[in-house]
């Protein structure tokens, strides 16, 4: 009824019902809509950044000319902050048996952790700045391996401890969506559930939910180039351009700071944690 009113092939969806992944996902397929448009923090918290607008369009009068095509607008800390923490907590982290090693070069960073992964570790990421909205996009994020049929078993029993009926999300290259879900569809904020494609499910078990369905998170390289060479490295090593990714915490509000970040990797059986060019491992 709204497009016949409109003719508008663009749908966008704000408030906390656009938290509904299952249903946004299905707009396509009920409606002659084009492109769906949902702000990463679509909910109560969201309203922050439209009040900043409404003042910067309407009272200031600047021109409607920005999108939000990324969700990296919260804190960020450099390698001193880093460092700092890391040095606060040297005699937890000497007790708990970890290495410490700074990787200056991203790609060789990216494929030492992607090694990791792939052997089944469960790997604390973050970096950057931390995401806006509820989702964790890749900067303040545990990564797991989609190919293991236990890991969804293995992150609850070492950091998440929920139900476990409740699915593990997939972070996918983007020029790969197409091939793994029934979608070419651009999510970058992790905001819709589509079918995973059939001839794929039994490869990467961990994030196909029962009926089949993964809500994934869309990666571009120009909005998160660390993440990007991430799971392009795990491709290269597994030939799967996905990794599961959920948000780093246990069963509190996630991580912002080095030292919560830290803080979680001791108090849980996390394997491994890279902060920016940091890799912390347990032997």
């Amino acid at each position: 009824a709204l497009y016949e009113k409109t003719k508008n092939p663009r749908f966008c969806l704000a408030g906390g019902c656009a938290y509904n992944s299952v249903a946004n996902g299905l707009v396509f397929d009920r409606s002659p809509y084009k492109d769906l448009y949902i702000q990463a923090a679509a909910g109560d918290a969201g309203g922050a950044i439209g009040a900043a607008y409404w003042v910067w369009n309407e009272i200031l009068g600047n021109t409607k000319s920005f999108v939000m095509t990324h969700a990296y607008w919260g804190p960020e800390y450099d390698d001193v902050a880093i460092d700092e923490s890391i040095a606060a907590r040297r005699a937890d982290l000497d007790a708990a048996n970890c290495t410490i090693e700074r990787v200056t070069d991203e790609r060789d960073l990216c494929r030492r952790t992607a090694a990791q992964i792939a052997d089944g570790n469960v790997v604390g990421w973050f970096q950057g700045r931390m995401e806006w909205g509820p989702r964790a996009l890749g900067n303040r994020s545990i990564v797991c391996d989609p190919r293991r049929a236990d890991m969804k078993n293995i992150l609850n029993q070492k950091i998440k401890r929920r139900e476990s009926f409740r699915p593990f999300a997939p972070s996918v290259l983007r020029d790969a969506v197409g091939e793994w879900f029934e979608t070419d569809y651009d999510v970058p904020f992790m905001l819709q559930v589509y079918q995973i494609r059939e001839e794929k499910r039994a490869q990467i078990p961990a994030v196909t939910h029962v009926n089949g369905s993964g809500r994934l998170q869309s990666v571009d390289e120009q909005q998160n180039a660390r993440y990007y060479h991430l799971i392009e490295a795990f491709r290269d090593a597994t030939g799967v351009p996905l990794v599961l990714n959920t948000s780093f915490n246990e069963n509190e509000p996630v991580v912002n700071t080095p030292a919560q970040a830290l803080d979680c990797f001791l108090r849980t059986k996390m394997d491994l944690l890279v902060m920016g060019d940091v890799m912390i491992r347990r032997q």
